[in-house]
C-alpha cells in the first residue's frame, strides 16, 4: 500500500500501473498480483485506507466537546481541513479529479459510507442528550455529509481570496445553527 501511495503521489492514479508498485514495493508482480487481482482493486484499497485514516484522526478532535453537536461540529470542521491538505486527495483533485466524479454525481464509496456511519452515531447521541434537533437521522447524515462534502473538494479553490480561518468559521457556524434544537 505504501508504495502505491507513492506512485500515485508521483504520477496520479490513471499512471500508476501494477508493475510500478510492484517495483517500488520491490516484490515481483506476481506478489502484488497474489493479494490484488488489478491496479484498481489496490488503488480503491489505498484511498481506503488513507481517507478511513484522515476521517478516524478526525473523530478524535471531538474528544473534549461538551455536547454531541459540538463535538460534531469539530470532527466535521477537522476532517475537512484533514482531506483537503492531504498530499493524496490533493494529488487526487489536480492530477485525476475525473475519477472523482463518481462520488459525487453518481453513488457513494466507502469512506463516504464510513463517514456517513460516522454522522449518523453522532446524530443519534445528539438526539439523545438534546444537543441536536430531532429529525430523520439518515437525511440529516446524509446532509452534513454532503456540506462537509462540499467544503472538502473546494477549500483550496474557495480560499483563494477569503481567508480559510473565516471560511471554516463559517462552516462551524452553519453546521451548528443547522442541528441546534
Amino acid at each position: 500500500m505504501d508504495a502505491a501511495r507513492q506512485c500515485v503521489l508521483a504520477v496520479g492514479v490513471r499512471r500508476t500501473t501494477l508493475a510500478e508498485i510492484a517495483r517500488t514495493a520491490g516484490v515481483s508482480r506476481m506478489t502484488v498480483y497474489r493479494r490484488f487481482p488489478d491496479v484498481r482493486s489496490v488503488l480503491s484499497a489505498l484511498m481506503t485506507r488513507e481517507f478511513g485514516g484522515l476521517l478516524r484522526h478526525a473523530s478524535d478532535q471531538g474528544a473534549g466537546a461538551r455536547h454531541s453537536r459540538e463535538r460534531l461540529v469539530l470532527i466535521a470542521a477537522s476532517g475537512i481541513r484533514s482531506l483537503a491538505g492531504d498530499p493524496l486527495f490533493r494529488t487526487l483533485l489536480d492530477v485525476d479529479p475525473e475519477l472523482l466524479l463518481p462520488y459525487i454525481v453518481e453513488r457513494l464509496g466507502r469512506t463516504q459510507r464510513f463517514a456517513e456511519k460516522v454522522v449518523h452515531q453522532l446524530l443519534a447521541a445528539g438526539h439523545r442528550d438534546g444537543s441536536i434537533r430531532r429529525a430523520n437521522v439518515a437525511a440529516q447524515a446524509r446532509s452534513v455529509l454532503l456540506l462537509v462534502q462540499s467544503f472538502a473538494f473546494s477549500l483550496r479553490p474557495a480560499t483563494t481570496d477569503i481567508e480559510e480561518t473565516a471560511l471554516m468559521a463559517e462552516f462551524a457556524h452553519v453546521l451548528d445553527a443547522s442541528l441546534r434544537p
